[in-house]
């Protein structure tokens, strides 16, 4: 198993609302970085542990738990003109974005929040992606040790 954090902006689409659809599932859409659709695309399998992290908001933090439930197949949005993701150079004969499926697992019991990270535990966490200047990437890889590190501080 591995584990990822997975950025999203909860106006647009929050844990809550990850949690209140049909088997709390949905797919992971609107990627539009090389280096992200990689891991959706290559790496990320099912059974895969995610921390949802909310984004662009006034406490930026990992808010709660998801798992991948299908690995990476070509996103659709991309092709239909009417979608907010849409890519004019995007085929579905040689699809360039990808997404998976991930499920709601829980919510945390509190959110662990991005300057929590910062300021109290950078030590721990030294090669953790998300603290990592200039790190802009919606999907970034977690360590199994930084995994448990986290949740430690629930």
């Amino acid at each position: 198993m591995q584990y990822w954090l997975m950025k999203s902006e909860p106006d647009t689409f929050g844990i809550d609302d990850l949690a209140a659809l049909p088997n709390g599932t949905d797919h992971w859409d609107g990627v539009r970085n090389y280096q992200a659709r990689n891991m959706m695309r290559d790496q990320m399998q099912v059974g895969d542990r995610v921390f949802f992290y909310h984004s662009n908001t006034k406490i930026p933090g990992i808010v709660g738990i998801a798992e991948v439930v299908r690995e990476g197949y070509p996103d659709y949005t991309a092709f239909d003109p009417d979608e907010k993701y849409h890519d004019p150079k995007s085929d579905p004969d040689k699809p360039r974005w990808y997404m998976v499926d991930v499920r709601f697992v829980r919510r945390l019991k509190r959110t662990i929040s991005l300057q929590e990270l910062k300021e109290e535990h950078a030590g721990a966490l030294e090669d953790f992606p998300l603290l990592r200047r200039g790190n802009r990437l919606s999907i970034m890889p977690v360590t199994e040790q930084q995994w448990e590190y986290i949740l430690g501080l629930e």
